[in-house]
């Protein structure tokens, strides 16, 4: 692949003094993500677990991530691929996951956020909903072929100076499995994966981030038939009672009108539409959530 940077492994490795546990910002299926200093800047490093350094795929992927160009893009600077070892460099973003912010991680791990944005106010939240999705409208509207995410969910909206979002690990091989509670009935049943499968997860991502409860490991009580709740399910059932107090984040108490809530479940609504092709396109979900936060 050709990108502007390359690196050694031995670059990477002092990068981050020798990727020690306190460097580390997270891991998930495609390997470790550390924080290390380059050239005087912050960077994440991620390296890829054996299982997928295989060198055509790691090559398709380089060569993916280092043609997105956009302000909601978590941008590629960098790779190594030095013997068997597959890094990614990719730039920092000093706020974390929206993950962080909304499930209350947020108080340990940035103890000197203004106390006005713990947690996260319904403008801030809004907003982060509305830079993610157009993010999500470039992969899928301005990419040829168009990139299906595939791992939409907070843990992967990255939030910079200002919360500005960034969407991360927005390509990844086909063979990765989606997240439980995210996944489009169609994936969970025949494994097809299309844009609006992706759609249907930025839905849920608007439920968790609305309701400041996870969409996965399911808690959400049980049905008449004891079966666990999801998140969609306790929501639709709150919302069909109108039971917005138990429904939204109880952090967020009279930061929204009720108007402004019923625009955004509404959007979440339809995108969460059991039927691919009854969801919208992410270009008119991207557009609903900009009216939304302006």
């Amino acid at each position: 692949p050709r990108l502007d940077i390359s690196f050694t492994y031995e670059e990477l490795n002092a990068a981050t003094w020798g990727f020690p546990r306190d460097h580390l910002l997270g891991e998930g299926l495609l390997g470790k993500v550390y924080k290390g200093l380059l050239n005087r800047n912050a960077v994440a490093i991620r390296i890829l677990n054996p299982g997928w350094q295989g060198s055509r795929e790691f090559c398709t992927e380089v060569m993916v991530l280092s043609k997105m160009n956009h302000p909601n893009l978590v941008k590629l600077v960098g790779f190594c691929a030095d013997d068997d070892r597959r890094l990614l460099v990719y730039e920092f973003m000093p706020l974390g996951s929206l993950e962080t912010h909304i499930f209350g991680f947020v108080f340990l791990i940035f103890p000197d956020l203004p106390p006005d944005k713990k947690p996260l106010d319904w403008d801030t939240r809004m907003k982060i909903l509305a830079g993610a999705a157009q993010g999500l409208k470039h992969l899928h509207v301005n990419c040829n072929p168009p990139v299906i995410n595939c791992g939409v969910k907070c843990a992967n909206i990255l939030l910079g100076e200002g919360y500005h979002p960034k969407l991360s690990d927005f390509f990844v091989p086909s063979r990765v499995v989606g997240t439980p509670g995210y996944c489009a009935p169609e994936y969970l049943e025949s494994g097809q994966l299309t844009t609006k499968s992706d759609v249907y997860s930025f839905g849920v991502v608007i439920l968790e981030v609305i309701t400041g409860r996870k969409a996965y490991p399911y808690s959400m009580g049980q049905n008449r038939m004891g079966a666990e709740l999801t998140l969609i399910q306790w929501a639709a059932n709150l919302i069909a009672r109108k039971d917005f107090g138990t429904l939204v984040d109880q952090m967020l108490t009279n930061q929204y009108s009720i108007t402004e809530l019923c625009r955004a479940l509404t959007i979440a609504r339809m995108c969460l539409k059991g039927t691919a092709s009854e969801r919208p396109e992410m270009v008119d979900v991207a557009a609903a959530l900009a009216y939304i936060s302006t």
